[in-house]
């Protein structure tokens, strides 16, 4: 579909997160259908304007048909008809299934935004949408960026946004910025945390829960101070840390995990969904988090 996404007649804008589903194979079926219950129960509660995936929508590593638990994945989210868009995690194609071929199945759903974004970029799904206000003018823009899998072997660790796709950034935010006369309110999608997530958790106005450590890559690519220096970026949302859920601000912008969705997975915290909400004309917006019994956490 195109991307048409725009603030509702009440000058508002929701978005409703999910992450590290971690969809299994046909042996999982009993947490793997809890997972896709609650999906739709929160969509049918919250009625967003679109649907985010940040990443780990399946496990792919021994699954006999990691593309058949990918269609399961996402097949709550195409149903609903509502405008959606995914990155991918560090599991989504460890096993015997590509990125690309993942993206082909996404955009067999009529209602998918997700694009494989220009072709030299590192990684595949780096994109950007807009949201026209009701002028018909861009008034925000979400950034999707895909931050990888496993690092090289002499480095270890998690892989990093590297320095292409932070500069696909930059060039993006200040073309934006150039037809609105400054900089268009922002928010940022991808699945590993950034080093800054541990920082603002010290040093930041934080809220809610962290029970395990940031498992940010090894290696500091810029896009933080990148972000910064632009000055359109409000917030980033990310998943991969099952039990850390909490939201901090560090120099004017809020890093956001999201709450693990999949019940077949790890993690102590109520399975549920992170919602994001903007007002057409500020640059601001309002989060919580709906848990899997209805409960609303700010």
């Amino acid at each position: 579909m195109g991307n048409d996404l725009k603030f509702n007649p009440e000058g508002s804008f929701t978005i409703v997160q999910f992450t590290d589903m971690h969809i299994g194979s046909e042996e999982d079926q009993a947490e793997d259908a809890k997972t896709r219950e609650l999906v739709l129960r929160i969509i049918e509660a919250e009625r967003p304007d679109l649907i985010v995936l940040t990443g780990d929508m399946i496990w792919s590593h021994g699954v006999p048909d990691p593309a058949a638990s990918f269609r399961r994945a996402i097949a709550p989210v195409a149903a609903s008809g509502i405008p959606w868009a995914a990155v991918y995690g560090n599991h989504d194609s460890e096993g015997d299934v590509t990125r690309e071929e993942l993206l082909a199945i996404q955009q067999e759903s009529a209602t998918c935004l997700t694009q494989a974004g220009p072709g030299p970029l590192s990684g595949v799904g780096n994109f950007v949408l807009t949201v026209k206000d009701r002028t018909g003018e861009d008034a925000a823009a979400f950034y999707f960026l895909d931050s990888g899998a496993v690092a090289p072997e002499h480095v270890g660790g998690y892989e990093w946004i590297h320095t292409d796709q932070v500069h696909w950034y930059t060039e993006q935010s200040r073309r934006l910025s150039r037809r609105k006369s400054g900089p268009l309110p922002a928010l940022g999608f991808f699945h590993i945390p950034l080093q800054e997530y541990a920082d603002v958790w010290s040093k930041g106005t934080v809220s809610g829960q962290k029970f395990e450590n940031v498992e940010a890559a090894k290696i500091n690519s810029g896009l933080f101070s990148a972000m910064v220096e632009m000055g359109d970026m409000m917030g980033t949302f990310v998943g991969h840390d099952h039990d850390n859920d909490y939201c901090g601000t560090l120099h004017g912008i809020q890093l956001c995990y999201g709450r693990v969705t999949g019940y077949n997975t790890y993690g102590r915290l109520k399975r549920g969904a992170r919602v994001i909400r903007l007002t057409e004309g500020k640059r601001e917006f309002d989060t919580w988090i709906r848990e899997d019994d209805g409960m609303v956490v700010r």
